[in-house]
């Protein structure tokens, strides 16, 4: 049978807990945890259902980001944008329930993993617990990273915290209320880390059939083929020593910021991501990702079947065959909903194709803005006058008056002028009556991120052009993804170079590559908090008359208090726990 393991982890039907059962699972659901010893299936369901406490990766915080707006008047982010957040209201951000019930799940599995007769021959069972152990501490740490981006933060006393982090099972009869007391965020962090590492050494670096037993394994077995009916190619997309590699290096960077405290040192961010790079050929790996990596073709749909990535990506989910993100986000011409609305301020962070920001560039012209820029604003945005958007080679038209223009389909139009583009394929017909779709990669890391985790690192503990052992520096790393974009003159990337005399020129560029390349994927909101930036820069928009002319126009202001740095712990669970302390300033 050819169908892929790595499937199990979109089950939908094996689901979450609710709430009230955090703790305990379902009554109609539960089975003597004795039963895992002889039900492998049983016990591998706990696996499963972890897998479904990951977190999505385009969750569409950018609505809450100086990055863009969304069009409908009672959605959540925007609400909580405008001063509508508090600690017991709706937040796309909670992760609480949901991973402190898939790490339930998981320490359930792990308190009997060595039990369990996963197979009658012993070495093959001794394989499978191997694996499965490995896979459960690195999906652990990484649930227990979800929770720690989305929940840390300082309390009344001005301590850094963490959330409780659980290393074993908890049942009705423990005392929840003391494994609730939050750690220090560093005490925190080294669990995590220690977590990973350990996966790190269970586990390949990839699943991949092999020719014989990789070393690390012999101990276990000396046939190949038990290897590979345990470790092969049809376990891919499962958690492996790369994606806990990859893991390392969000963990780490988070840790080296300044809005957490430089809890760690910008050399051990920098290295936990050149760690992974080297595995990637260093600085030629860029090449071999594109910026439009969500772009996808018929010809990939063999690969995804196989559970193969893409160069640019390290772990993803399922692939989905459908046109729902072209409805929600094209714009009302050619029938989407246009939900996400990018906005002026970043448009303005797309520098010219020479490199230069609008700000200095000299070929920059007001009248015609969108002349001569940055290649990625062309693929990430939809702007006045675009063409060849969607399967119907449509020109798009903002100006006033025109469906596409502000306000003119209510809640379907624009609010800022612009259209999201990234994440969209364009080879997809909205049309009633002439649907058609196409394959949409899920992914939950990508090489692009690491390389910039690495760049933002090296700068800081080494300066721009500083590479310590890894054999590359930050300069290197935006070099080779300015150069991927098609940025630069005939005398090279000038401006790039003036950045790279100075650590804190550059690291205004490392950022805004950030801010470019990751656009529309869950990232900018996250990073104005760790690098302790403002949360209230208004949204602008442009306003296209019929003479071709415009005016920029401010859309929304943000109304974050300082406290909102760092998001709260759900009231509800404050409540329940009287060791749980709740971040500054929530209630």
């Amino acid at each position: 049978m050819k169908k892929l393991l790595y499937t199990f982890m979109a089950v939908a039907a094996l689901g979450l807990t609710s709430c009230d059962d955090l703790f305990e699972p379902a009554k109609q659901n539960f089975k003597d945890l004795d039963q895992m010893v002889t039900e492998p299936d049983f016990a591998m369901g706990f696996l499963t259902r972890a897998y479904g406490a990951l977190s999505g990766y385009y969750n569409n915080t950018e609505y809450a980001t100086d990055n863009a707006v969304v069009n409908q008047n009672g959605d959540g982010f925007r609400n909580m944008a405008t001063g509508g957040w508090t600690a017991s209201t709706w937040t796309g951000i909670n992760e609480w329930s949901g991973s402190y019930a898939g790490i339930q799940y998981l320490n359930q599995l792990l308190s009997k993993i060595d039990e369990v007769e996963w197979s009658a021959d012993p070495e093959r069972r001794a394989m499978l617990a191997q694996r499965l152990h490995g896979e459960a501490l690195g999906l652990r740490a990484i649930l227990h990273y979800q929770l720690l981006k989305a929940h840390a933060g300082y309390n009344s006393a001005g301590e850094l915290l963490g959330v409780p982090y659980l290393e074993s099972y908890l049942g009705a009869n423990d005392d929840m209320n003391a494994a609730m007391t939050r750690p220090a965020f560093k005490d925190c962090v080294e669990k995590i880390m220690s977590d990973l590492n350990k996966a790190i050494e269970m586990l390949p670096l990839d699943y991949e059939d092999e020719t014989e037993v990789p070393e690390k394994y012999r101990h276990l077995t000396q046939d190949v083929a038990i290897y590979n009916r345990t470790m092969g190619a049809k376990f891919r997309q499962l958690v492996s020593g790369r994606i806990a590699q990859a893991y390392l290096s969000r963990v780490t960077l988070l840790a080296a910021s300044e809005g957490y405290g430089s809890t760690l040192s910008w050399e051990s961010a920098a290295e936990a991501a050149a760690d992974l790079l080297k595995e990637n050929d260093g600085i030629a790996g860029i090449a071999k990702g594109s910026y439009e990596y969500y772009a996808g073709s018929i010809a990939d749909n063999k690969n995804y079947e196989e559970g193969r990535n893409p160069a640019e990506i390290i772990w993803r989910g399922n692939t989905e065959f459908n046109n729902g993100t072209e409805k929600d986000n094209l714009p009302p011409s050619v029938n989407g909903n246009g939900r996400m609305n990018p906005s002026q301020n970043l448009v303005d962070a797309f520098p010219m194709k020479s490199g230069y920001p609008i700000s200095v560039a000299a070929d920059y012209n007001a009248a015609d803005p969108y002349a001569n820029r940055d290649p990625r604003f062309y693929a990430y945005i939809i702007y006045n006058g675009s063409t060849n958007v969607g399967v119907n080679k449509a020109t798009i038209s903002t100006v006033d008056g025109t469906t596409d223009g502000i306000g003119g389909v209510e809640q379907r139009s624009s609010r800022t002028g612009y259209y999201m583009k990234k994440r969209l394929r364009m080879d997809v017909n909205c049309t009633p009556g002439s649907e058609s779709s196409q394959n949409h990669i899920a992914p939950r890391v990508r090489y692009t991120e690491i390389y910039l985790n690495y760049a933002e690192a090296a700068n800081e503990a080494y300066g721009p052009k500083g590479a310590a052992s890894n054999g590359f520096s930050a300069y290197d790393v935006i070099k080779a993804i300015r150069e991927r974009a098609g940025l630069g003159g005939a005398d090279g990337d000038a401006y790039l170079e003036e950045c790279a005399a100075s650590p804190v020129k550059m690291r205004e560029l490392i950022r805004n590559e950030r801010r470019i390349e990751l656009c529309f994927e869950n990232f900018r909101f996250w990073d104005l908090r760790r690098w302790k930036l403002n949360l209230n820069e208004g949204v602008k928009g442009i306003e296209w008359k019929a003479d071709g002319t415009y005016e920029i126009i401010n859309v929304e202001d943000r109304d974050f208090m300082d406290y909102m740095n760092y998001p709260p712990i759900p009231q509800s669970e404050i409540l329940k726990y009287s060791n749980l302390q709740q971040n500054n300033g929530w209630h």
